[in-house]
């Protein structure tokens, strides 16, 4: 790829698991950038040529590859690593599955499925789905973060307080994350790259899809951040905004319940307008719908609230 940085890091050089004892496999200078060339999410288990029964055979010890890790010169615990996104170079395809037993509804899809998808590798041009619909693409990092200070082999699938696998869309180029370094170095790892996303990854795969991404690396000294935070270089749902949006609520005493039923009455209605079974609904509202906290404070209901972005069908 060209995206002009100094160093790079190719697609075999990555690893499954955090663990502060794997060896760095680069040192960099702050100020410096690294391109890295991030597999998809199954490590090339699936490719544009796969098939639904593929799914069923995955090897979870394989799952989420990230690039890395990259020691920081001069990081040490309670600085905070601060990552510029420079750019993407994404590579025009990916793919969405519904693995069974993973997902906010498995219990209403438990059969795997799988869409593969083909967009313009500028990502400038929505992808195809199904009877008419178009969803507008956003490429971001889906895995991105620092080794943790305890010690000991740790999955690289749920998010942590040093980052990882937090699935934040808004995670684009242009943005300025920082994440709490927590070891001599940070040793740092980035992958799961998406062309799009919805806010929640309902089902629990976005368009998962390799492209390089270029990054550069600064450190502010003593920060002593709890959790990663970032900053937006503008607006974040412009993609999506145009044609204003469905929007169907789950209310009830419990938070996860209320974004069940959300979710699902969503599905319903998008089956109903538009002729979607109810997985391919589901598939679509992972890759582009948004779950949101629309009210917490009124005691003892709360309201959760599933965006569904209009422009993908008009």
């Amino acid at each position: 790829m060209n995206l002009k940085t100094n160093h790079t890091i190719h697609s075999h050089q990555c690893h499954t698991s955090w663990d502060n004892s794997i060896a760095p496999i680069l040192t960099v200078t702050p100020g410096e950038s690294v391109e890295f060339d991030v597999q998809e999410a199954s490590a090339g288990q699936l490719s544009s040529q796969s098939l639904v029964g593929d799914v069923a055979d995955l090897d979870f010890g394989r799952i989420n590859p990230v690039n890395g890790p990259i020691f920081i010169d001069g990081a040490k615990p309670g600085d905070a690593l601060k990552v510029s996104i420079l750019a993407f170079e994404p590579s025009g395809w990916g793919w969405t599955a519904n693995i069974p037993g993973f997902g906010l509804l498995a219990d209403q899809f438990p059969d795997p499925a799988l869409h593969i998808w083909s967009y313009e590798k500028s990502a400038s041009m929505p992808a195809a789905y199904g009877p008419g619909g178009r969803v507008p693409l956003k490429p971001f990092c889906g895995t991105i973060g620092v080794a943790p200070r305890e010690a000991g082999v740790h999955s690289v699938v749920p998010p942590r307080q040093v980052g990882g696998n937090m699935d934040i869309r808004d995670l684009a180029a242009g943005t300025e994350l920082f994440l709490p370094v927590e070891v001599e170095g940070a040793l740092f790892s980035v992958g799961d790259t998406h062309a799009a996303q919805g806010d929640g990854e309902i089902c629990g795969t976005a368009i998962e899809s390799p492209m390089s991404v270029a990054l550069r690396f600064e450190l502010v000294h003593d920060a002593n951040i709890p959790f990663p935070r970032f900053t937006t270089p503008g607006p974040v749902t412009r993609h999506l905004d145009a044609k204003g949006y469905d929007v169907t609520a789950g209310i009830g005493p419990d938070l996860m319940s209320a974004a069940h039923d959300a979710v699902s009455y969503m599905i319903d209605l998008l089956s109903a307008q538009h002729g979607l079974s109810a997985m391919d609904a589901y598939l679509l509202c992972s890759v582009c719908g948004d779950l949101k906290i629309s009210e917490i404070v009124d005691v003892p209901n709360w309201v959760v609230s599933f965006y569904f972005p209009r422009i993908v069908f008009e």
